[in-house]
């Protein structure tokens, strides 16, 4: 019987439930070292195994989702790191680790390596696609920098015979992996830079852990890649495997077998392509065959004899020669039609001239013989007055015996009493005159 202070009862479910969310709470996910030890593969793909140390040890778990990311299996007596969460497995009741993550020991320092130098790298642009270059189109020859142990190279050559076996192969051998393997890699792409002797370079190997692919890690492949005069081609590793010689080629490949297959275009594709290009010329050249047949019949079809192009353009003149009688006729009648109206007009107010000419030309009678009239009535009464005139000329006078007398200044002297004794006058006469002087003067008597 329970009393009312007793604290509650709880089950064991319960209480492993609390216990797992203390933990979980507790202790985030954390990196953990040690060695592999009882390593189970359960058919469902989980794995089981114990990470111990040199004094201690602890159950681990990592669920399928999880170990197939992994990038190997672990064998007995591995040293592991290990990203894991703490909890209880409630089921027993026993303390346990869930692992998220697993690499192998020592990876941990060598992925911060990888990256600070990837970071260097980067920030002096060697992985810009600016400096990258294109693969050559049709190669005739490639590279390859691999060991000649390593079956990335026997994934290569068969890959190259199978879809282009007219492809050349160059083979510079270098370890790849080891001590001093980084520096021969970089030899031999080097030696094949110097030589420019293919078209393409490989560098390849296959997969392995972080410290098998490391030499491709170092700066010295780096540099040597990017110095490289030939376009290179990276496979190293599998498809979930980076490394920094990826990141500095001009072109990364999954696998080795992908580097060969970007190398080389299969011989397939180009006699396909010359046959494709083939059939296209034949039907161009048919197409254009056809076009000129049809341009030689529209030629032919407009082509003419001289006589018949001679009378071509000569009725075709005459039209022209029609066209431009009528341009100038046009005008020339339409001023011919009002140069008539006008005339029409004009003879409706112009007067009768020829009334008007017959009477200027009574009139001209009439004036005529009137001037002839007055003239003649005039020139009777002229010879009148010429013949009195004629009667009254002292010059008639003179040559009836008469003369005139005038003093020395010329004024005619009428009466004796201006006439004085002694002195000189004129005496005109008909035929002259004379000086004479003046001896006595005799007045008449009164």
């Amino acid at each position: 019987m329970l009393l009312p202070d007793d604290p509650a009862v709880i089950t064991v479910t319960a209480l492993n439930a609390q216990v797992a969310r203390l933990l979980e709470r507790s202790f985030p996910l954390t990196w953990i070292s040690g060695e592999i030890s009882n390593f189970t593969r359960a058919a469902s793909g989980h794995w089981y195994f114990t990470l111990k140390d040199d004094a201690a040890q602890v159950r681990a778990v990592m669920f399928r989702g999880r170990a197939q990311y992994a990038g190997f299996t672990p064998r007995e007596g591995d040293k592991v790191e290990v990203r894991a969460l703490v909890t209880l497995y409630g089921a027993r009741g026993d303390y346990q680790i869930n692992v998220e993550a697993m690499r192998r020991a020592g990876v941990g320092q060598l992925y911060e390596a990888f990256l600070r130098l990837k970071e260097k790298l980067a920030a002096q642009g060697w992985f810009d696609q600016d400096r990258k270059r294109a693969l050559p189109m049709f190669v005739r020859s490639v590279g390859v920098v691999t060991s000649l142990q390593a079956a990335a190279l026997r994934d290569i050559l068969t890959a190259l015979r199978r879809r282009a076996p007219h492809v050349r192969v160059v083979l510079y051998p270098a370890p790849v992996q080891g001590q001093f393997a980084a520096d021969k890699i970089a030899d031999a792409i080097a030696t094949a830079s110097r030589r420019a002797e293919v078209d393409v370079l490989l560098v390849c190997r296959g997969g392995g852990s972080i410290e098998d692919l490391w030499s491709f890690n170092e700066e010295v492949v780096a540099r040597a890649i990017a110095a490289s005069s030939i376009p290179v081609i990276a496979g190293v590793g599998h498809e979930t495997d980076f490394t920094i010689a990826d990141f500095v080629a001009d072109v990364r490949a999954a696998t080795p077998t992908a580097a060969a297959e970007l190398a080389a275009t299969p011989r397939a594709d180009w006699l396909g392509s010359l046959q494709a290009d083939a059939i296209d010329l034949r039907r161009a050249m048919r197409r254009t065959l056809s076009e000129a047949n049809q341009s030689l019949d529209n030629a032919s079809r407009r082509l003419q004899s001289p006589s018949a192009r001679i009378g071509h353009q000569r009725l075709k003149l005459l039209a022209l020669s029609t066209a431009l009688t009528h341009a100038v006729r046009a005008p020339v009648n339409r001023h011919g039609l009002v140069l008539a109206q006008l005339r029409q007009r004009w003879t409706r107010h112009r007067p009768d001239v020829r009334a008007l000419r017959a009477q200027v030309g009574s009139e001209g009678r009439h004036l005529g013989a009137s001037f002839h009239n007055g003239l003649r009535a005039r020139c009777e009464a002229l010879g009148a007055l010429a013949a009195q005139l004629e009667l009254l000329n002292p010059q008639r006078t003179l040559e009836r015996g008469y003369a005139i007398v005038s003093d020395a200044a010329g004024r005619v002297l009428r009466n004796p009493g201006d006439i004085r004794a002694r002195k000189k006058l004129q005496v005109r006469l008909a035929e002259g005159s004379a000086e004479i002087g003046v001896s006595s003067v005799q007045t008449p008597l009164a």
